[in-house]
């Protein structure tokens, strides 16, 4: 997994990985959650993902957006 930057200083999340079509997001608890297309749906996915890469939104936007879409 690759560490979060987390340019605020706030964020929940810690580090996250990138599949051709899911991201795999760890937060502080620990635990990762996996969102894909199949899921979250593929327009959340890529967002997250280019949050996940400039380091900055992604916990908000998944609270936001897509809080309960990960895989169960």
């Amino acid at each position: 997994m690759q560490i979060y930057k987390n340019l605020s200083g706030n964020s929940s999340v810690r580090a996250f990985s990138i599949g051709l079509d899911y991201i795999l997001v760890q937060f502080s608890t620990g635990t990762p959650y996996r969102y894909s297309y199949r899921s979250a749906g593929a327009e959340k996915v890529e967002q997250m993902k280019k949050l996940a890469v400039a380091g900055s939104g992604l916990g908000s936007y998944i609270n936001k957006y897509a809080r309960y879409d990960y895989e169960k």
